[in-house]
């Protein structure tokens, strides 16, 4: 006879510092207060619960962004998670601030894969092993090189390179805890879902993985991928609902004997109110109500951002506004630091923080008309359509690119209505973040490009540039469709947006 135990796996990731309910069709919905009473519910109902959070606390919030990630701490503090992994996200503050953040944390952080470079020290512990009800539950954290930019800017941190290496790396931690009875092994990463697959297929399944909660995709679906004998679930992005697994586990054999999976959605009529944590973020709103709270300006009407990988109304006005102030030829404006989904008509400050939280500089750069095509080009290469999380950028006003997935090329390209010659030279405006990359992102040395001209800092922060423009432009407006035009390629999800 099987010795069964049940065990609930509630999962959440890219939270964003989602932590306002909002109101539709006259019912709350979403927000941490709601968010956790649901928690705090289950683990009434379901002694053997854990909670877990597959990275992406931090940014799109103006809370989160005053307070530096110190007020998302204070407040996953109170949700109390049971394991927490980092996303690409969490390095935003940088470094130094994360681990500070760290000490602050009332719950286990894991990841396996940030150290030292210098003497391969982890930064984090890689792995942590929960008891609950007499099972032993292992949980590695997972990052991988490719959403993990951000630390490029510091040279002493390092990280495994491919998913390949991600899944040595777990056969490692798995290996060394096999004389130890694990009843059931979970990855946490936050590396998209398609990546996810990737790594599944690419673990031994001697290892005994048996699931897999991931991040950064923001993909929603509605059942799990099973690759390799390993279950793989996201739970899209913000707080709007939760994925919730009920699993038996066999503990004599270590493996999953049945399971179900379902999203539960987030508001008023499913879940009890955390009115001690809604006093807290009352508190935080408060302060930034006070600071953010005065209008920029108005636009003719709400401005849609709701998928990255196509010109968007929003992007585009956001791209106009830096070429516009900067002077640059062409301003292309990274689609991810668009943190919303919309804006407008209203604008006020705090809806500027909140939707374009990166505060960084800009640089200007020369380029040929050659080189802004081989650029483009690669930012539209298949990847982009397979789910692969790739950077896209919005394009300011005067160029017009029809590019053809069958033909992997461009069926028009111009400049101001003229056709773009290989050899003219354009300056191109980029944020910090897409300059200090540029090699992966556009797939071309930088020092083709500074033979052009020297790169220089033309802005200090992107954020006050948009702050300033918006304040002295009322009624703006854009009608998609005239900048980037893109045929023959089939997304291969409509839900893989703002990562």
């Amino acid at each position: 006879m099987k010795n069964l135990k049940k065990l609930v796996l509630l999962h959440s990731n890219d939270m964003h510092g989602d932590f306002l309910a909002e109101k539709i069709d006259e019912k709350l919905v979403g927000g941490v207060s709601l968010l956790s009473g649901y928690v705090s519910r289950v683990r009434q109902e379901e002694p053997n619960t854990l909670y877990c959070i597959a990275g992406d606390m931090f940014r799109g919030s103006v809370i989160d962004s005053e307070f530096q990630g110190m007020s998302t701490i204070e407040i996953m503090n109170m949700i109390s998670p049971d394991i927490v992994t980092l996303g690409n996200h969490e390095t935003d503050y940088g470094v130094a601030h994360l681990l500070f953040l760290e000490k602050c944390a009332k719950f286990p952080i894991v990841n396996a894969n940030l150290y030292i470079s210098t003497n391969h020290a982890h930064l984090f512990r890689p792995y942590k092993i929960l008891e609950i009800d007499g099972m032993k539950i292992l949980f590695i954290g997972i990052l991988t090189k490719e959403v993990m930019a951000q630390t490029k800017n510091d040279g002493m941190i390092g990280t495994f390179v491919s998913v390949e290496d991600a899944a040595k790396e777990v056969e490692r931690i798995c290996n060394a805890h096999n004389a130890i009875d694990i009843d059931f092994t979970v990855l946490l990463t936050h590396i998209g879902f398609e990546e996810d697959k990737k790594l599944a297929a690419a673990i031994d399944p001697a290892c005994g993985v048996d699931v897999i909660i991931g991040g950064h995709s923001h993909t929603f679906i509605d059942e799990p991928a099973q690759v390799n004998g390993i279950l793989i679930v996201q739970a899209g992005t913000g707080t709007d609902q939760i994925g919730r697994f009920d699993l038996m586990v066999d503990t004599d054999n270590n493996c999953v004997d049945s399971w179900k999976w379902q999203a539960i959605p987030i508001n008023e009529e499913t879940c009890p109110y955390d009115r001690d944590l809604e006093k807290l973020i009352t508190i935080y709103k408060s302060k930034t109500d006070e600071k953010y709270g005065r209008v920029l300006t108005r636009f003719k009407r709400r401005l849609e951002h709701e998928e990255r990988e196509r010109e968007t109304e929003l992007g585009s006005v956001f791209a106009d506004a830096m070429k516009d102030s900067l002077g640059v030829d062409v301003f292309l404006l990274g689609s991810g630091s668009i943190r919303s989904d919309w804006m407008g008509p209203i604008v006020m400050l705090g809806s500027l923080v909140e939707a374009f939280p990166y505060d960084d500089a800009a640089y200007m750069i020369k380029v040929t008309g050659k080189q802004l095509k081989a650029m483009l080009r690669h930012m539209l290469r298949d990847e982009v359509w397979e789910g692969v999380h790739c950077e896209f950028y919005q394009l300011s006003r005067g160029l017009h690119v029809v590019y053809d997935g069958t033909l992997h090329d461009f069926r028009e390209f111009q400049f101001e209505g003229a056709d773009v010659p290989d050899e003219q030279l354009f300056t191109v405006g980029l944020q910090n973040f897409h300059f200090k990359n540029f090699k992966d992102i556009f797939h071309i040395d930088p020092e083709e490009i500074s033979a052009n001209m020297k790169p220089r800092v033309i802005a200090t922060s992107c954020r006050g540039v948009l702050e300033e423009y918006l304040s002295e432009h009322q009624h703006l407006d854009h009608q998609v469709g005239d900048r980037l035009t893109i045929l023959n390629c089939k997304r291969l999800s409509k839900y893989l947006r703002n990562r």
